[in-house]
């Protein structure tokens, strides 16, 4: 079986007011998020937890099941001014996606994972570190697999020295 795509858990309630993701989706972020974000417009919250520019950019991802409980993985990913493509082999997308970004020099620990489906969408957090530093991030997508590896990228954007 082979996929290829382009890419161009419940929580306590919270108010709107203090919740950015609630106030849009009606769904309350992670509790740490959640107070990290608080107050924060979703233009801002996007911007900050969902960068739209940095040096990592996802083209395409495809998989192939190769065995029992393994995959042969393909992304097409811009690397600051370069593009790439990259390979990996491992049980599911996220061993994939850590293994390419740790080859382009973005080594990450992924600490907390948490989705909700938004309609047809899915969005997913992260809490990522990176040199003892911990910052959270978000993707969007139309699967959980596109949603988790946006975040995974926005992940990657944020840690990124200054």
């Amino acid at each position: 079986m082979s996929t290829t795509t382009s890419f161009a858990s419940s929580f306590p309630s919270s108010t709107p007011a203090a919740d950015p993701f609630a106030a849009r989706h009606g769904k309350s972020l992670p509790r740490e998020l959640r107070t990290e974000s608080a107050g924060m417009a979703w233009s801002a919250f996007e911007a900050v937890y969902a960068p739209s520019t940095g040096p990592f950019r996802l083209g395409s991802w495809s998989e192939t099941k190769t065995g029992p409980g393994m995959w042969d993985f393909e992304a097409t990913l811009g690397i600051g001014e370069s593009i790439c493509k990259t390979a990996a082999s491992a049980p599911g997308p996220v061993a994939a996606m850590t293994s390419m970004l740790y080859d382009a020099g973005c080594a990450m620990e992924i600490l907390s994972f948490h989705q909700h489906e938004i309609g047809h969408r899915t969005a997913t957090f992260l809490l990522c570190e990176r040199d003892g530093i911990r910052r959270w991030a978000m993707g969007i997508g139309e699967s959980h697999t596109e949603s988790t590896l946006r975040a995974m990228i926005s992940g990657a954007n944020r840690r990124q020295p200054a």
